[in-house]
């Protein structure tokens, strides 16, 4: 048995500012919700949403021998979203602003999973970034991160939904489990679903990737009857009017400083920047993951709007 105390003291000496820990298990409320939403279409494109269903609703058929889930999540907060105004071009997810999160979360959980197995020889696991089909937003519920919000996203009550999470899933019972906050949520408030430029947010905690501005400027083919609304890469509308997020803490640990600011990049710099120039300052960032050219395309796209 491993001791929960110790989990989350390693958690945070490796620069995690949440942690807590869950038992696995299966999610039948969560896996018909999800079925209705594949049979809306609302997962478009997004081929991957559709393998690995069972996988996706029960951690044990993912990792062999799971017995603990635990869920870390580091805050990334700054000042970039708070000077974004509805007109602004060229906005970027602020998330996307820092060094790409898979690496950095990754490593993090791979130093802690190697620090516990100094104290525990017989502990093995799995560390997860938002890159297999585990349902970490439900798992960090469990776990007393906090709630998921009308926008889909994990909400905090100290880091609001600029969180990043990270998961390790291990062959060994905890001490103690966490539970689900209580006397928290978003209450009346709907700010998120009346923010959304294209209306993607089509019921609390539904998201219609066909219309979701994030999606069309990085995953799905952009859709040219799209309105962008000046965001080249992701979309953090229903982000930036969640009050919890206006008083959220800033981040802390210096791996998720902002490397760049996307006000000081006009349209002409974006259009004559060369692959050399974007590989130069971009290449350790998401926006690698989409390209320059298609940076470029939806930078066009705003400007002839105007």
């Amino acid at each position: 048995m491993i001791d929960s105390k110790e989990i989350k003291s390693v958690a945070s000496q490796v620069g995690f500012d949440l942690c807590g820990v869950a038992r696995p298990r299966m999610f039948d409320c969560n896996k018909s919700a999800y079925e209705r939403w594949l049979v809306a279409g609302y997962d478009s494109t997004l081929e991957y949403m559709r393998r690995n269903i069972d996988k996706r609703f029960d951690v044990t058929e993912l990792v062999e021998g799971a017995q603990s889930v635990i869920v870390c999540a580091v805050s990334y907060k700054s000042d970039i979203n708070a000077v974004y105004k509805y007109e602004t071009p060229n906005k970027i997810a602020s998330y996307a602003c820092c060094r790409d999160y898979h690496k950095t979360v990754k490593k993090m959980l791979l130093r802690m999973l190697s620090q516990l197995q100094s104290r525990y020889p017989q502990l093995q696991g799995r560390a997860f970034v938002d890159t297999a089909p585990l349902l970490e937003k439900q798992y960090a519920v469990e776990a007393g991160l906090g709630w998921i919000g009308r926008q889909s996203l994990l909400i905090t009550p100290r880091f609001g939904s600029y969180v990043l999470l990270g998961e390790l899933v291990v062959n060994m019972k905890a001490s103690s489990y966490d539970r689900p906050l209580g006397g928290v949520g978003c209450g009346e408030c709907r700010r998120c679903r009346k923010s959304c430029p294209t209306g993607a947010l089509v019921d609390d905690m539904v998201v219609d990737t066909r219309r979701c501005v994030s999606c069309h400027t990085i995953e799905a083919e952009s859709a040219q009857n799209i309105d962008l609304n000046g965001w080249i890469f992701g979309c953090d509308e229903c982000q930036m009017c969640c009050p919890y997020n206006s008083n959220a803490e800033y981040h802390r640990n210096s791996a998720f400083d902002t490397l760049f600011n996307p006000l000081e990049i006009s349209s002409e710099q974006w259009m004559s920047m060369s692959e050399e120039e974007f590989q130069a300052q971009f290449s350790a960032t998401p926006l690698k993951r989409s390209g320059l050219e298609r940076i470029r395309c939806s930078v066009s796209r705003f400007d002839k709007s105007e």
